[in-house]
Formats: structure tokens, sequence, C-alpha cells
């Protein structure tokens, strides 16, 4: 490469980097426009901001009064719920033993009962057996007895027989 082809390269990038320098300080003289723009609307916007926050300012102290009331008062509510709680698991823990006791007491009874009803009736069998043995047995001996002395009696006096019929009968009574 000879020295006037380079010359020529220097000048071509010495004119681009030229360009560059004058678009950068346009830029920069838009952005310094913008921002003195945005000073203007922010020294605007705060002039008009600035009697809001004085109007704010009381609103937000009695926000914090109330938010520190509001505070307090679930303070104490969940104290007193807290409270209730553990007084309702106590009478939950006496209702559960009375009724643990209850339960106790009816089955003793109901065995009470059981047993009760167990000799009633073991009684009433024994007592049923001794009327069938000392009451009932001796009466179908004596009646059946009865029943033989009156059929030696008929055939002795008589000899008319019995028919069919009346034996027939004269058992169904006796049964």
């Amino acid at each position: 490469m000879n020295s006037q082809t380079a010359l020529y390269w220097m000048i071509g990038f010495t004119a681009v980097a030229s360009a560059c320098l004058v678009i950068q300080v346009l830029l920069l003289a838009f952005m310094a426009r913008a921002s003195w723009v945005m000073k203007k609307q922010a020294t605007n916007l705060a002039a008009r901001v600035e009697p809001l926050v004085a109007k704010l300012e009381p609103i937000a102290d009695a926000s914090q009064q109330v938010l520190e009331d509001v505070r307090q008062y679930a303070a104490e509510i969940t104290g007193k719920v807290n409270d209730l709680l553990d007084l309702s698991r106590k009478q939950l823990v006496r209702v559960d033993d009375v009724m643990g006791e209850a339960a106790a007491r009816s089955r003793a009874q109901m065995d009470r009962i059981e047993m009760v009803m167990d000799d009633t009736v073991d009684r009433f069998q024994e007592t049923t057996t001794l009327l069938q043995n000392s009451v009932v047995r001796p009466l179908r001996q004596i009646n059946a007895l009865v029943a033989g002395l009156r059929a030696t009696l008929s055939f002795l006096a008589g000899g008319r027989r019995t028919t069919v019929d009346e034996a027939t009968h004269d058992e169904e009574m006796f049964i």
C-alpha cells in the first residue's frame, strides 16, 4: 500500500469520525433541551403537588393513629378470643368427663339390670318346674286314677263299651 492510498483512507476515517462527533453533539443538544423541558415540567408539577402534600400529611397522620388504634383493638380482641378458646377447651374436657362417667354408670346399671333379669328368669323357671312337679303331675296322676276307676266301675256296672268318639273326646280333655 502506498502512502497516497493510506492518506485517502485516513481522510475517509477522519471524515466519518467527524460526522459521528457532529451527530453526538446534536444528540447532546436535543438531550439538554429535553432535560430543560422536563425540569420545567417537574417544577410545575412540584408546585401543583405541594398543596396536595400539605393536605395529605394530616390525613396520613390520622390514618397512622387509626392504624395504631386498630392494632390495639386487634390485640385486645385476640387476647379475649384466646381466653374464650381456653375456657371452651376446659368446658369441653369437663363435658367429656361427665359423659364418660355417665356412660360408665349406665353400663354398670345395665349390667345390674341384666343380672336381675337373669335371676328373675331363673326363679320363674324354678317356680314353673316346681309347679309342674308338685301340682300338675300329681293332678294328672289323680285324673288318670279317676279315669281308670270310672272305666272299672262302668265295666262292672253294665259293661257298655265307650265308642271311639267318646274315648277321643275324653282323651282330648286331659291333654
